[in-house]
């Protein structure tokens, strides 16, 4: 599963972050790293963008960029 298929109000533990280098060193720097868990908070109201909360700050990812990020089942 990806994280833009994360159903509202669940959880998941992030498996990989895939996208070009600077893609992830830039999530990586704001702790989305690999083994966290992420709670999906939110949506806009024409679906995009999508907020998590990841080690206690909500982050808004467009759904492109949340499908690059990988959980674990």
């Amino acid at each position: 599963m990806t994280l833009d298929q994360l159903p509202l109000g669940k959880n998941g533990t992030i498996r990989e972050v895939n996208g070009t280098a600077s893609f992830r060193r830039r999530l990586m720097e704001l702790g989305m790293l690999p083994g966290t868990t992420v709670r999906r908070t939110g949506q806009a109201p024409l679906g995009d963008p999508i907020t998590y909360l990841v080690r206690g700050a909500v982050f808004g990812l467009r759904r492109t960029e949340a499908a690059l990020i990988d959980l674990e089942a």
